[in-house]
């Protein structure tokens, strides 16, 4: 039987279309470099500041070169740049840079432009109380989710993800839930990324995938059952823009000594499936 993800055939929509979706989809160097409009010298600088993880604070050249895998003359011209523009700060002390206001600025303007979070907010922290657990909006980037926006219940024994934090696509119930609402072609592409990232260990993500298509299709929400972390369990549902514009997720997950897949299955997935098709109404524009 032919699989509902057949990975990877010929994108056969208008040109304007694969554009778009290739301007969402991850960037290979080998891929942009014989696209006229694509600012190689900008792009390495954007590099440059996506190297910096939750819990780095103080990076090097030589740090920033190896994590980028550009030569270290061309980041210490960039590392430069970019703290004369404000988005990093350098120690004379350390020798090394930290990022600065300018992309907190940018990160802040980027979050306050969303109206789904403040839509949101309050009904996730009233699911949140309600299943004693973590819900949390995220939205894709490249082949990690990043949350926009979490909640937490009183006495939540969850991972502290917060308002930054980045997971991967594959293998979480936000990921695989934003991959079930994306068109084919789209995910089809994502897919292949993620099969050159993983390598061998690519089929039991493919797999879980599959499961979120046929599981968000039926029930409005999928699954991770310790397919991240061993001992975390968690649903996810997609949230699509009513234009198409956007598409979001929602999780809800915890330790899965508190959430066995049961509860996941009978209670919280319908509930979190819910609260995206209320929140997809909201935003739909009134007849």
């Amino acid at each position: 039987m032919t699989s509902p993800l057949q990975p990877f055939a010929k994108d056969a929509r208008p040109r304007a279309a694969r554009r778009q979706d290739r301007a969402r989809a991850p960037r290979s160097r080998a891929g942009t470099a014989q696209d006229r409009q694509f600012v190689t010298a900008l792009a390495r600088g954007l590099e440059v500041l996506r190297v910096f993880k939750p819990g780095d604070v103080w990076l090097g050249n030589q740090d920033l070169a190896e994590r980028t895998g550009l030569p270290k003359p061309t980041v210490s011209r960039l590392t430069y740049t970019l703290t004369q523009l404000g988005y990093l700060l350098y120690s004379e002390e350390l020798g090394k840079y930290r990022l600065g206001a300018g992309v907190l600025a940018l990160g802040y303007a980027m979050l306050a432009g969303m109206d789904i979070r403040e839509r949101a907010r309050p009904l996730m922290q009233r699911l949140a109380d309600e299943v004693n657990a973590a819900v949390s909006l995220g939205t894709r980037d490249r082949l990690n989710m990043v949350y926009l926006e979490t909640c937490r219940g009183p006495g939540a024994l969850t991972l502290r993800l917060d308002v930054g934090s980045r997971i991967p696509i594959g293998t979480t119930a936000m990921g695989r839930a934003l991959l079930a609402a994306l068109p084919d072609s789209e995910r089809d592409y994502l897919l292949s990324h993620l099969r050159k990232h993983h390598g061998r260990d690519f089929a039991p993500i493919l797999k879980g995938v599959e499961a979120a298509v046929r599981d968000v299709k039926t029930r409005g929400f999928c699954f991770s059952v310790g397919d991240w972390q061993r001992d975390v369990h968690a649903v996810g549902a997609p949230l699509v823009a009513p234009d198409g514009s956007a598409v979001f997720a929602l999780n809800c997950g915890g330790p899965s000594f508190l959430l066995t897949r049961e509860k996941l299955e009978t209670e919280i997935g319908p509930r979190l499936a819910e609260l995206a098709r209320h929140l997809c109404a909201m935003a739909a524009p009134a007849p």
